[in-house]
């Protein structure tokens, strides 16, 4: 294989076109810091679709940061994440000085174990004396957690939830938007996501105290008044105008991304089903996945090749593809925290691969995926 093709990427940015407009706006204004308009349209657009107060950042990992701190999270408290999942979900539990526990996976949507989380929950109020101070459970590449059984199990041990929305925008659980499924959550626009701003997150909350403290948080807690006074720690973590008149003109489109987005895995399950050993990700029955990354696992005994040489088949041709996250409780960075169970996330990370699901796919593209991708297995048979 060469690579004379054009590069077919993971999930590269994809502007619908109004996005231009709110920007262009945004310079003839001269709207261009971290106040204006735009901001204030995103924040109230983006809450009206999810009936929450809503609070543009810098990023997906600040409005994770703010919401752990106004859940009262802080030094040596112990906070529960799921251990497969981005660095960027557990890594403000550190900032705040907390202890992450790590909990494993459950097969049916590949989210935070409800059993592993109690027993989680049980063993460290035994062994600490009290129960962790909160979880932050995240949906899966575009797919909620088990949220009735996950909230039931935290409300008994009076355990807050933080809820790590950054790659399920547009996702349902039930009837409701993820991103609607805890107090207080988190959005991602980095340029991978399913929207973007380029760079960016929202803080999204039921209570418009959460909103008004972060907003003040976010901008550098300066007290009110002429001076620049401070009396609590603040973050440089507002977004900026220009970058929320992207958001903007993203979010008029987020349905037709996701409906392309179930299409495209659609057309990998369809145009796949003749390799034995490829298994897509499940859609878990309490909710609507976006299929923000289309991902599968590998039985390599039954396909004859591996999750790694499927990588190395499409990288020879040009085209981005990516293991599943590595998990937590693998990372050296996290190597001394507690974890349960971990062998589901540890096999979904050995044989897990994400496929190019861009929604600015072609038709053609898919083509050379797939011919690619059988290729791949012929060439082993």
């Amino acid at each position: 294989m060469t690579q004379d093709a054009s590069r077919i990427w993971l999930s590269p940015p994809h502007m619908g076109g109004e996005e231009f407009e709110f920007v262009r706006s945004a310079f003839e204004t001269n709207w261009l810091s971290t106040v204006g308009p735009n901001i204030d349209a995103f924040e109230r657009e983006m809450g009206e679709r999810l009936g929450r107060h809503c609070v543009a950042l810098a990023s997906g990992t600040s409005a994770i940061h703010l919401g752990l701190r106004w859940l009262g999270v802080g030094p040596d408290d112990e906070v529960l994440c799921p251990s497969l999942t981005f660095v960027a979900s557990s890594n403000p539990i550190l900032y705040l000085g907390a202890k992450p526990v790590l909990i494993d996976s459950e097969r049916e949507s590949w989210n935070l174990d409800p059993a592993r989380l109690e027993e989680a929950i049980e063993a460290r109020t035994r062994d600490v004396g009290q129960p962790p101070k909160a979880l932050v459970v995240v949906h899966l590449y575009g797919q909620t957690a088990n949220m009735d059984a996950i909230r039931r199990i935290c409300s008994a041990h009076g355990v807050a939830v933080f809820e790590d929305a950054a790659e399920a925008l547009g996702a349902t659980y039930g009837a409701t938007p993820a991103g609607a499924l805890a107090p207080v959550g988190a959005l991602s626009f980095n340029g991978n996501k399913i929207i973007t701003t380029s760079g960016g997150g929202m803080l999204i909350t039921d209570s418009a105290d959460c909103a008004q403290k972060a907003r003040f948080w976010s901008t550098q807690a300066r007290d009110p008044g002429v001076a620049y006074e401070h009396t609590e720690m603040g973050y440089n973590y507002r977004m900026s105008n220009v970058l929320a008149g992207m958001g903007r003109g993203q979010l008029t489109v987020l349905d037709a991304r996701v409906e392309r987005r179930r299409a495209i895995f659609e057309r990998y399950v369809s145009g796949l089903e003749a390799l034995d050993g490829l298994i897509p990700m499940p859609e878990a029955p309490w909710g609507r996945h976006t299929r923000w990354l289309s991902t599968f696992t590998v039985d390599e005994e039954c396909l004859g090749v591996s999750r790694d040489d499927l990588i190395q088949g499409l990288a020879e041709a040009n085209i981005e593809s990516r293991p599943v996250w590595k998990p937590m409780h693998l990372q050296p960075l996290y190597a001394d925290a507690p974890v349960f169970g971990g062998d589901v996330a540890s096999d979904l990370f050995r044989r897990g691969i994400c496929l190019p699901s861009g929604s600015s796919l072609s038709e053609s593209d898919l083509d050379r995926i797939l011919a690619v991708l059988h290729e791949t297995v012929g060439a082993a048979a």
